[in-house]
């Protein structure tokens, strides 16, 4: 399962999927432990790190959209209108989060998501993300499309 990490356009400090714990064509749970010297605690707040919102959507959109399109496109579903190659990249086209509890440096946080539809290339997911307590962290409906770069 975690072979698909390979296919991820991300790297180094913007990568934030640690582990892939069940994927199949309709849903994805994936975790991730924030680390302390992340860039982004730096300065939100100093002496007083918290996860900023956009950081905790990310991680939501790479575990929960981005690693379900990219399974679905690799795993022979070119019928649903789109083909994955090297050229290949997602895009985030939306998202619609609600937030319920902070996220501090060192926290696992872990991504469960299902599918909604997967029609011609575009994906859209109900997102979740919880604490290692169980506790919601945030949830939201996110949707992505597969474009291919231009050469």
């Amino acid at each position: 399962m975690n072979d698909i990490l390979n296919y991820l356009p991300y790297k180094s400090s913007f990568l934030f999927v640690d582990n892939i714990t069940s994927l199949d064509n309709d849903g994805v749970t994936g975790d991730y432990r924030l680390k302390s010297e992340a860039f982004f605690y730096e300065d939100h707040f100093p002496g007083n790190p918290v996860t900023p919102g956009v950081i905790i959507t990310e991680i939501m959109a790479q575990i929960g959209l981005v690693v379900l399109g990219i399974h679905l496109m690799v795993t022979g579903t070119q019928h649903e209108g789109a083909v994955m190659d090297e050229g290949s990249f997602p895009l985030l086209t939306s998202t619609n989060v609600e937030f319920f509890k902070m996220v501090l440096p060192e926290e696992k946080v872990i991504v469960s998501s299902k599918k909604q539809f997967f029609r011609f290339g575009k994906l859209k997911c109900a997102v979740e993300m919880h604490n290692e307590a169980g506790e919601l962290v945030a949830r939201g409906i996110f949707s992505g499309i597969i474009k291919n770069a231009v050469k």
